[in-house]
């Protein structure tokens, strides 16, 4: 089994908490990405959350609220689950579907943001068809707990 370190996409555009939402937005349609790592500090790296599409959708449009003025921090996930770099990538998929996440932070042992894994690294990345359809279907199932 691959370490998550040889399927992540590596350096993953970062924010700051302090970024408005529309800044965040603009990273997010540049890099046609759905989710942006919440870093510290450019000094630290240090993950301290996730803000996604549907955050902003759900968060911000939805009920109205100013993108340009509103900050990442408060619409950011702070509670992130993420793995470690050397963490064999079953531990990442366990923690994918068991968390219906469509990606997930990859972070040392300091919590410095090294990387992230989403579906399409999973889909492009791992030669296995099968354990990529598993996953898919179990991040995306509906949550009947």
């Amino acid at each position: 089994m691959k370490k998550c370190s040889e399927v992540m996409t590596k350096e993953p555009v970062c924010c700051l908490p302090e970024d408005t939402v529309a800044k965040v937005a603009q990273l997010m349609q540049r890099d046609n990405i759905g989710s942006i790592p919440v870093i510290e500090n450019d000094k630290t790296q240090k993950l301290v959350g996730i803000v996604t599409d549907r955050d902003l959708v759900l968060k911000i449009i939805a009920k109205g609220q100013d993108a340009k003025t509103t900050k990442v921090e408060t619409v950011m996930t702070r509670q992130v689950v993420t793995c470690l770099a050397e963490d064999d990538l079953q531990i990442a998929l366990n923690a994918m579907a068991e968390h219906q996440l469509r990606r997930i932070p990859i972070v040392n042992g300091s919590h410095k943001i090294l990387g992230i894994i989403a579906q399409a690294d999973v889909a492009t990345r791992v030669n296995q068809p099968e354990k990529t359809a598993e996953v898919v279907k179990e991040i995306s199932q509906s949550n009947t707990k």
